[in-house]
């Protein structure tokens, strides 16, 4: 019987989160929501499934040392740096290689390190359904979110007819994926019910991966034969990866791999989910105040409504008669904006790479 394996991909910015989400530690590395980061509970969540020695983790090389230090409780072997993001057509098929090394028929789910999902059960059982799929055929298994509004900042994925069920929940036949689409179009997709969020979250095996790889992405393929050999006779990675991968397209699984198979399946889930793109996000998972303010850390709140106020430290962070703002102070930096111009930060924080020493508030 095959293995099973969990591939975390860890190597998002978190830009929208700055000023707590930094470059070498950023939203996965933080208790955004909760008392652990993100990567912690996602690791804990998948722990029930899969042996620590089947658990990868796939960051970058400027957060590296951090992940080791949150998931100390992995191999060390099992945390991969990327020398460069390539997005996550080469991170899955890293993930591959690693995984094919210990098992050539493995089963491995890949999954992101910073959604935020409560119900831990529901997540486990969808998560043990998706494997049984990928078990039972050569089939490409994506975790679908069922939407709860008519979201511009998701991709979708259409679902078809019925295909099987496991554990008596249905996996349907995909249809086709879609980009992000208008409001006006998204209202659609709500109502239609056929639509489902695309949340990043895919189970598959080794041979229907690369399979895919060398069919819909020969170039990918072919370059990342060196990661398999070095892998294969146990030579030193890091090396391998600094000379393959600032070569590799960048270009995520669903362009590369995904929208040109014919054997995709989606299950829809039935865990409670939230990418938490963004600090307006955040106050749906903290109880707020009479009103309607969340805070965290030394903070007080006087004459404001719907506020965020996030303070790290003793510092005190006092707010008097402002509604609707986020406001986020750290030891070197501190953010005061409306909540209607969360989306903007990243622009802030090109302005702030510009000035001089700009890099050491990144």
């Amino acid at each position: 019987m095959a293995q099973k394996f969990v591939v975390i991909i860890a190597g998002g910015k978190g830009e929208r989160f700055w000023p707590q989400s930094r470059a070498h530690r950023p939203k996965h590395l933080l208790p955004i929501v909760g008392k652990k980061p993100l990567l912690v509970q996602t690791l804990e969540r998948v722990r029930a499934l899969v042996p620590a020695k089947n658990i990868f983790v796939i960051t970058s090389a400027v957060q590296a040392k951090a992940v080791r230090e949150v998931c100390a409780k992995l191999p060390a072997a099992n945390i991969i740096a990327e020398p460069v993001g390539r997005d996550t057509a080469p991170a899955v098929g890293l993930a591959a290689a690693l995984v094919g090394a210990r098992d050539p028929q493995g089963i491995f789910a890949v999954l992101p390190a910073d959604h935020v999902i409560h119900d831990a059960k529901a997540y486990q059982r969808d998560l043990r359904v998706a494997f049984a799929a990928a078990e039972s055929a050569p089939v490409m298994v994506t975790i679908g979110i069922s939407p709860t509004e008519p979201a511009t900042g998701f991709g979708y994925i259409q679902r078809g007819e019925a295909w099987q069920k496991f554990e008596n929940c249905p996996v349907y036949r995909v249809k086709r994926f879609v980009e992000k689409p208008t409001l006006a179009v998204a209202k659609g997709y709500l109502a239609g019910g056929d639509y489902i969020w695309n949340a990043g979250m895919f189970v598959w095996s080794v041979p229907v991966v690369t399979a895919a790889l060398a069919k819909h992405a020969p170039e990918l393929d072919t370059a990342l034969k060196p990661i398999r050999a070095a892998l294969a006779k146990r030579k030193a990675l890091a090396p391998v990866l600094a000379k393959v991968y600032p070569k590799l397209t960048k270009i995520s699984v669903d362009y590369a791999l995904l929208e040109k198979s014919d054997n995709v399946v989606v299950l829809p889930s039935s865990f409670d989910w939230d990418d938490v793109g963004a600090w307006p996000a955040v106050p749906k998972h903290y109880e707020k105040d009479a009103s309607g303010n969340v805070t965290r850390g030394r903070a007080l709140i006087e004459g404001g409504s719907n506020n965020i106020v996030f303070s790290e430290g003793n510092h005190l962070l006092a707010v008097l008669g402002t509604d609707d703002f986020i406001i986020v102070h750290t030891p070197d930096a501190t953010l005061v904006a409306p909540k209607s111009k969360a989306q903007e930060i990243k622009l802030l924080l090109k302005r702030i790479e510009a000035e001089k020493d700009g890099q050491r508030w990144l």
